[in-house]
């Protein structure tokens, strides 16, 4: 299977081809960025598509993250895996950049906790938290940073996401402490890639997952002037 994997959720940009037959990816390319997603995501899936040696009509599917995240990145990659997908006649998948962050020690953790977390600002934090065996302990949400270190219950975890940073530093220091702490600005779009092989179509829409309303909201429209009277 030939999966295109796309990712422009939070502070970076990067496009891969997985070619899960040979186990390996045939190309990738990442860029850190906070902004101009949108710029620089076609001509990367051009390069990267132009690397591996293949035409879109190859692929067998597409695969996007689809939040938590930036609401501008989010429209931007998810904008691009469907209208690639429609040209392509493939189907588009969406992962979730908690499990993104989550899928590469997963399977190595042994019996440990894996906690993802993103900066969600205002003291709180988008996370998810897994068993070591990818069972799920706590369900994708947003909290206060206080609220999500109760997970010290499950019992010392390993931290990783761009919050993971965050989530140390208020450790409880009664408790046990996290194993790691793996901070990355943007999940591994290897992983993203294989998530995508992994995935269901039919379940796992290109769609935003959106786990809060915007900051910003369109302004609200100023009243009708009255009729004139005729």
């Amino acid at each position: 299977m030939l999966i295109l994997a796309i990712d422009t959720a939070l502070e970076a940009c990067a496009a891969a081809v997985l070619d899960t037959d040979a186990g390996e990816l045939l190309a990738q390319e990442q860029m850190l960025m906070k902004r101009g997603h949108a710029e620089a995501l076609m001509p990367m899936i051009a390069r990267v598509m132009q690397s591996a040696d293949l035409a879109f009509t190859a692929l067998d599917r597409i695969a996007v993250t689809v939040g938590p995240g930036s609401f501008t990145g989010l429209r931007v990659g998810i904008s691009a895996a469907r209208g690639l997908a429609l040209a392509a006649k493939r189907p588009a998948v969406g992962l979730t950049t908690l499990s993104a962050y989550a899928a590469p020690i997963i399977g190595r953790s042994g019996s440990v906790p894996v906690i993802s977390a993103i900066d969600a600002r205002h003291d709180h934090v988008y996370f998810q938290i897994v068993g070591g065996d990818g069972s799920q302990l706590v369900q994708p949400g947003i909290a206060p940073i206080d609220e999500a270190i109760a997970a010290a219950r499950f019992g010392a975890p390993h931290l990783v996401g761009n919050a993971a940073k965050i989530i140390a530093e208020r450790w409880p220091k009664d408790a046990p402490q996290p194993v790691s702490v793996d901070v990355q600005p943007a999940p591994d779009i290897g992983w993203v890639a294989w998530l995508g092989a992994a995935a269901n179509p039919d379940t796992t829409p290109a769609r935003p997952f959106y786990l809060k309303a915007p900051d910003a909201k369109p302004a609200a429209l100023p009243p009708l002037a009255p009729a004139a009277s005729s």
